[in-house]
């Protein structure tokens, strides 16, 4: 053999037997995206994601730090790498779709310090994205005290996207339109676009472990924060063993896919209740928004919302028109002592409620009442009552409950910590126990636990219809960022359908008092009569209101479609949209079908092919649409309802108006 080129051979051998590092790789089924894995001499972890060949995510490093020294993300070897592959199909009770296919491939690589840590990184790529999460094993340990994450989402290129500030107390928050580059820090679900990529950065089975949001270290590189307790530390492990919740990235050609994807359902725990036929999705309204607009109040007195007769009105209105539900705000003693120490009583109604009396009248009329459970922040209250509220409501048929987080929480701790992501689990337990569903507003951000508890049916955790009562309000570009964004993590309870748009009925009302912020008579909706149709399909809840004072809605021609509206879909779709500028979804419910359609403040012309429905029926198409002089500023409340017989073969032209949209109601003809 020539002299020089063993030479070279043995610098080769040596340089190999000298590099500790250990690449893995695996790719989604349909071979689009590939995640490579990787450890660098110092034992540190690295993940890389490929989109078509084409660097999508460059090396970002990945583990977590504990208080006390120990190394939970360096000196760490491979020692062995599992893969798996899944295809199969499961069914929810209720959800956008009721039938979802979960189809990944998983590496499983597992480390070990070779004494005290081990760790398995477990990885699953699925064709519209991929999840990771870690699952230790630190032996000789009481508790662990995690102080930081050091996972990153190093983006491989700037580009454009829409997200809301960090915040470990509120998600009511106007989203921004950012490169990004540009962003300082951000909550999830974070969704951008590098090229012709669309990706939304989330997690997926928030247990026990705070909750994530993205700081901005440079360039497009952003690293996970956790929100703490108050001394500093992220969370809190009893004993050794534990498993953080996944960190996902969802990936779609289109900005719909990130809509369409079922990755964070797919990536939670099959349902852990023993029956499931008593959770079933509704249609509300409620006495709620007569209190955002000033006219009523939420404590006793004359101009207190929930007496018990017009509890009874609001149940009379609701049997007449084809409405399964009506809550009730403001029902309980503790509201007088708003904004100071909250100690609401849950089993004590206010001498003008008879809470007994109106669940019998609502129970002749086949109507469900909503409970409601205001904690103005005192969770420790709350749960000294808990057990004992939710069985005095399901004594009385009572099985859905609205709850509430408005205001700071004890000792210091925040809405998105450890100490309130195991409040909320406790809450959802319990109601479980007493077949009870769940309506959470001031939530944890939903991480798709719907699956193993779907008595969790939906919450709020963005800026909904109440701001529209006493600030500026949501813009109309608000609408048609949600479901690119906030509605990525699940369904929102947004409590669309205000038709006195501009509140003609109650400004001169001698009731209406400033109770919150800017003067509520400066305030209107900023939408039109349609797009709030619209709303009704678009802004996903099992649990969907129809939000204005009903008196709005007697006589109205245009509440037709809420009568027909089933909020019980089979099946979901996206078919059209960009984030905050427009959306075209259906949803089949049954043998029906209702399209919802919005717009920014810009009007808007798309053409939808309708090869949704069923081939060989025809269908009665009924369109609720803006008018042609319809304007959210100067003539909000023009619309049309019109009529078209169709086929799965036809094409339907959406028009809408400046900050407008248009809902349609497909019924099949016999």
């Amino acid at each position: 053999m020539n002299k020089s080129v063993m030479v070279i051979m043995l610098v080769c051998i040596v340089l190999l037997s000298g590099c500790k590092q250990q690449a893995t790789n695996v790719y989604s089924p349909d071979g689009d995206i590939s995640l490579s894995f990787s450890t660098d001499n110092d034992g540190k972890l690295l993940y890389e994601i490929k989109v078509k060949d084409s660097l999508f995510v460059s090396p970002s490093a990945m583990g977590l730090v504990e208080k006390s020294g120990l190394s939970l993300s360096d000196g760490l070897e491979i020692e062995n790498v599992d893969f798996n592959s899944a295809d199969d199909t499961w069914t929810q009770p209720w959800g956008e779709n009721k039938t979802i296919r979960n189809k990944y491939n998983e590496m499983a690589v597992l480390l070990s310090d070779g004494s005290t840590v081990g760790l398995t990184v477990r990885f699953r790529v699925f064709d519209d994205g991929v999840g990771f999460r870690y699952e230790y094993d630190v032996h000789n340990v009481d508790s662990l005290f995690i102080t930081d994450e050091l996972t990153e989402f190093n983006i491989a290129n700037d580009g454009v996207s829409w997200s809301i500030p960090a915040s470990f107390e509120t998600y009511e928050l106007l989203y921004r339109t950012l490169p990004i580059s540009g962003i300082d820090n951000a909550n999830t679900p974070m969704t951008f676009k590098c090229g012709s990529v669309y990706a939304s950065i989330h997690e997926a089975a928030l247990t026990d472990f705070p909750e994530m949001t993205l700081k901005h270290t440079d360039g497009c590189r952003f690293k996970a924060e956790l929100a703490p307790w108050p001394d500093g530390v992220k969370a809190r492990i009893a004993g050794g063993k534990f498993v953080t919740p996944w960190r996902t990235i969802q990936i779609g050609g289109k900005a719909v896919d990130l809509i369409n994807s079922s990755l964070i359902l797919n990536l939670n725990e099959p349902c852990k209740l023993e029956t499931t036929d008593w959770i079933r999705p509704m249609k509300y309204i409620g006495i709620w928004w007569g209190m955002h607009l000033g006219v009523e109040t939420w404590y006793d007195g004359k101009r207190h919302g929930a007496t018990t007769a017009n509890a009874k009105r609001y149940i009379d209105f609701a049997a007449a028109n084809n409405i399964d539900a009506v809550v009730y705000e403001g029902w309980n003693k503790g509201w007088e002592n708003w904004g100071g120490s909250q100690e609401f009583d849950y089993t004590a109604p206010y001498d003008d409620f008879d809470i007994k009396e109106i669940a019998e009248y609502a129970r002749k009329k086949g109507v469900k009442i909503i409970g409601h459970h205001e904690t103005g922040g005192n969770v420790l209250n709350y749960e000294r009552q808990l057990d004992n509220a939710y069985k005095w409501y399901s004594d009385m048929g009572i099985n859905c409950v609205k709850t509430g987080y408005a205001g700071g929480l004890p000792d210091g701790n925040n809405h998105h910590g450890q100490f309130n992501v195991r409040h909320y689990r406790k809450v959802v337990e319990t109601a479980a126990k007493y077949r009870t569903t769940l309506d959470v507003h001031e939530p944890i951000k939903d991480t798709g636990i719907r699956r193993t508890y779907p008595n969790m049916m939906t919450r709020e955790g963005a800026r909904g219809m109440e701001w529209n009562a006493w600030s500026d309000g949501n813009p109309p570009s608000h609408h048609v960022m949600l479901p690119f964004t906030r509605l990525l993590s699940g369904p929102m309870d947004y409590t669309p359908g205000i038709f006195d748009i501009t509140y003609e009925r109650i400004k001169n009302s001698p009731d209406r008092k400033q109770w919150n912020m800017k003067d509520s008579k400066d305030c209107r909706v900023n939408t039109t009569l349609a797009k709030q149709i619209a709303n009704w399909v678009i802004l996903y809840s099992p649990l969907q209101m129809a939000s204005d004072m009903i008196e709005n809605y007697e006589g109205h021609p245009a509440f037709q479609f809420f009568r027909d509206f089933d909020p019980d879909c089979d099946w979901s779709k996206a078919l059209e949209g960009e984030p905050g500028e427009y959306v075209v979804i259906v949803r089949k419910a049954k043998d029906r079908y209702f399209l919802g359609a919005a717009t920014d403040e810009e009007s808007r012309e798309v053409e939808i092919g309708l090869d949704f429905l069923e081939p060989g029926r025809v269908y009665d198409a009924v369109i609720y649409a803006d008018a042609e002089d319809s304007d959210w500023e100067t003539n909000p409340a023009a619309y049309r309802i019109m009529n078209r017989k169709v086929s799965y073969e036809d094409k339907l032209r959406i028009k809408m108006a400046r900050g407008g949209g248009q809902a349609v109601y497909f019924r099949p003809i016999e």
